[in-house]
């Protein structure tokens, strides 16, 4: 049952972000301006949360009337340390987010103060665990950008606008969200950029349903999982679902993830602590996964999800030291230099744990193509590690109309059977994309998990039936699609054909009649 009282909320919540969006963007390409809006949204969202922290503690003990808010810089100062091993960082009563709005106005160094205080935010996580998490952070949150205005006068101006308007929507309290409106506002805003912003906007964002399905395709028949990981994380959103749909306590040991591009990176990071994630449990760095993985010491990871980037280039056998990597010397041959679409197959294999699941999305090529990535097929298939194949609708990612697919790897099978799914069907239209519901969903996991032949839909492709077609994957090899032509009854069509014969020398008789009786 629909509860109306969220929905409102939410629908509350998009219309207040799209006006702030709108109001502000301007000149500035959405796109890159979504680094202010859910900066400021992040720097909100921790000046409230370590309020409210400070403040329950000392309502605790007693002291009903206590506001951090209220606090001097100097006595709070004594609480600074203790702060920063609980929370993982600290900020002065007079550099949280609602004493630095209340001034802003009447702050002619505005763009100078949010500097300062975003620098003391990262700078007070030096030297302690949560260091990572915050550090650079606000980097992408350029105060002096023309962006914003080609004079401090007026780049101050739009920030007094941002500030007001990101102090406006209504996130309800970071200790109970009815719709968990932080994280929200941050999945309505990505989805909203990267709808507007074409292939850009994709690469730093998989919609909500594919992950919700992807999530669900890895966690099968369990309710906790222990790790979590993406190697293209991207901003996060494939991390977030599994603490999403299992609950935060479900997956024990943390969400883990690396992303090459340093936008990305902190975006996720931010993405993180928008959905209440503490710093102790996520560890999400910024190197290139295929040459330079980061998490050696956490592996293996019981769910791997991920929307790698397509065919991208990348060092291949350019790197001699590759061949040897214990990620991609099983396969015994490296990916293509021009298409690292099976380096990621090949890395998330390797960092799988033996009762855990990954399911990714991938590029259809990879399925049929020959060469390299056909003899890493080979490998795949003839050590059982395939569990699934799906075909995707067409159009479900920004930036790009292709049919994409899903591979799921075990490497704990029970048998050695491939399922095949045809689900290009199982979508609905919505603006310029495809969507899957939540039916959609459903009816494509339950295929998965029942693992049952159905006409047209679904195949469980033997071990010798996959080497006879020769280790082809691609689901339309194993399940035919349904005719759907329409089919002539010919003895049918034949009697309606000679019944017109008959009616047309009755009617060329008549005629005759009227004519001969015309001419007299």
């Amino acid at each position: 049952m629909v509860d109306t009282k969220k929905e409102q909320e939410r629908e509350e919540l998009h219309r207040a972000i799209w006006a702030i969006a709108d109001e502000l963007r301007g000149a500035v390409d959405g796109w890159d301006f979504k680094n202010y809006v859910l900066g400021t949204m992040f720097y909100r969202y921790i000046s409230e949360n370590i309020t409210a922290y400070i403040n329950s503690g000392e309502v605790e003990a007693g002291n009903i009337d206590f506001d951090y808010v209220k606090m001097a810089d100097e006595e709070a100062e004594e609480a600074r340390e203790g702060l920063v091993q609980e929370k993982g960082f600290f900020i002065l009563p007079s550099e949280l987010f609602c004493n630095v709005r209340a001034r802003a106005s009447l702050d002619e160094n505005l763009n100078e103060t949010l500097e300062q205080v975003f620098r003391h935010i990262e700078e007070s996580a030096q030297g302690s665990q949560s260091e990572n998490s915050f550090a650079g952070l606000f980097d992408d949150f350029d105060v002096n950008s023309n962006k914003l205005g080609s004079t401090v006068a007026k780049r101050n101006e739009r920030l007094v606008k941002l500030l007001d308007g990101v102090a406006a929507m209504n996130l309800g309290s970071v200790k109970d969200h009815d719709i968990d409106a932080f994280g929200d506002a941050y999945e309505y805003l990505m989805t909203m950029y990267a709808s507007n912003a074409g292939k850009s906007g994709g690469e730093f964002f998989t919609p909500a349903d594919v992950s919700v399905l992807l999530t669900k395709l890895g966690t099968v028949g369990k309710t906790t999982i222990n790790k979590v990981y993406d190697p293209a994380c991207g901003s996060g959103s494939l991390l977030l679902k599994a603490e999403k749909l299992l609950g935060k306590e479900a997956v024990t040991s943390g969400f883990y993830g690396q992303e090459i591009n340093i936008t990305t990176y902190n975006l996720c990071r931010i993405n993180m602590f928008l959905h209440d994630i503490g710093f102790d449990k996520f560890d999400i760095e910024c190197e290139d996964t295929l040459t330079n993985p980061q998490h050696w010491d956490d592996e293996p990871f019981e769910l791997i999800v991920s929307n790698p980037p397509y065919s991208i280039k990348w060092a291949g056998d350019d790197n001699p030291l590759l061949i040897n990597d214990p990620r991609f010397a099983p396969a015994g041959v490296l990916a293509p230099k021009s298409k690292a679409d099976m380096a990621f197959i090949m890395h998330s294999l390797s960092w799988l744990a033996p009762n855990g699941t990954a399911a990714i999305v991938c590029f259809p090529g990879i399925m049929y193509r020959g060469g390299a990535e056909k003899k890493i097929r080979q490998y795949l298939v003839d050590n059982n590690y395939i569990d699934c194949i799906i075909q995707l609708p067409s159009n479900l990612f920004f930036g790009t109309s292709i049919a994409t697919c899903i591979m799921v790897m075990k490497k704990g099978k029970k048998d050695n059977n491939i399922l095949f799914i045809d689900a290009t069907n199982e979508c609905i239209k919505v603006t310029n994309n495809n969507k899957l519901t939540g039916d959609n969903i459903d009816n494509i996991v339950k295929w998965f998990a029942e693992r049952e032949k159905i006409e047209h839909t679904v195949h469980l492709a033997t071990y010798d039936e996959v080497v006879q077609n020769d280790y082809n994957l691609s689901v339309s090899t194993y399940v035919e699609a349904a005719d759907k032509r329409e089919k002539i009854d010919i003895t049918k069509l034949n009697a309606e054909i000679s019944d017109i014969v008959v009616r047309e020398q009755i009617l060329r008789d008549k005629i005759d009649r009227i004519i001969a009786e015309i001419e007299g």
